[in-house]
């Protein structure tokens, strides 16, 4: 009789510990709650990018300014109408003056020098440049106003439903706007093309010698750049493409794995400029850290 009630002890034993080693790894993999209520971004929304499910929102459809997040849709749709990335591209002097007048970030071409589709590329996603973008986009349509023709159509495709382009650069236009969700969809997109994921993780880029650099010249990540040292527990940041204008507050579009999944996060409305504390990133450093814990 004892050694029938043993038995059934340390089959019970037994059962209890599996039940506890399940019930720990489910708490390991069991997804965490992202709060965004304490963001300085009124406007953000959190992607769980292979599914596309939101995984967080706050405010995720209200109309936003997207500023230079618009960048990631100019070099998308160049790399889809440009597989040769040796081709060379002039840059048109006229495009220089009203970059100029706008005080558009610029990457650091000249007018009439000619460069590669990669090194533009790499101009308008690292250093944020207007005039890789303007080029870029000449190259593909032959003129902005057909690029932003182009623009729309993909975004249209994309279920972007809330977004309007007037541009290639994501300078002020008061038609010029978009949400967080889909600007979500749009980086989802793009983090499917192989090209488009290694320009945005690199923090910098060596252009090479071109006629009127004949030393060429280096490039940097503005994103890399304000995100630093910083680093995630069980997870990596996979790149960003940041955004400002006075309208549009401080914006970024950027993409990280944690614990072996990959996400998606977007804010926009940052309060905040180029010389105060990098809202944006300290925001996207808050969230994807509450999904490492």
């Amino acid at each position: 009789m004892k050694r029938k009630r043993s038995a059934r002890n340390r089959r019970a034993r037994r059962c209890l510990f599996l039940i506890l080693l399940a019930l720990l790894a489910l708490l390991l993999i069991w997804p965490r709650t992202v709060h965004l209520e304490g963001l300085v971004s009124p406007y953000a929304i959190l992607v769980d990018a292979d599914s596309g499910e939101a995984v967080a929102e706050k405010e995720a459809d209200v109309s936003i300014y997207p500023a230079s997040m618009t960048k990631v849709m100019t070099a998308l749709l160049a790399l889809e109408a440009n597989p040769d990335l040796e081709q060379p591209v002039t840059l048109p002097e006229d495009i220089f003056p009203e970059l100029r007048a706008e005080g558009a970030s610029v990457a650091g071409f000249r007018p009439g020098e000619t460069a590669t589709v990669r090194d533009l590329l790499y101009g308008a996603l690292l250093p944020s440049g207007a005039e890789c973008c303007e080029a870029l986009a000449r190259e593909v349509s032959g003129s902005e106003e057909a690029f932003v023709e182009l623009m729309n159509q993909k975004a249209a495709e994309l279920a972007m439903r809330s977004t309007h382009f007037c541009n290639p650069t994501g300078l002020h236009d008061p038609e010029h706007v978009s949400t967080v969700r889909d600007m979500a969809r749009l980086l989802r997109a793009a983090m499917q093309n192989e090209t488009f994921r290694a320009i945005l993780s690199a923090g910098r880029y060596a252009v090479p010698a071109t006629d009127l650099h004949p030393e060429g010249f280096t490039m940097t990540s503005t994103f890399w750049a304000e995100l630093g040292d910083v680093s995630l527990r069980r997870g990596q940041f996979l790149g960003g493409k940041t955004g400002y204008t006075s309208a549009a507050g401080l914006c970024l579009a950027s993409a990280a794995q944690v614990k072996g999944k990959r996400y998606i996060l977007v804010t926009a409305g940052a309060k905040g400029n180029h010389g105060t504390e990098p809202y944006h990133i300290e925001d996207a450093v808050r969230v994807y850290r509450q999904l490492t814990r």
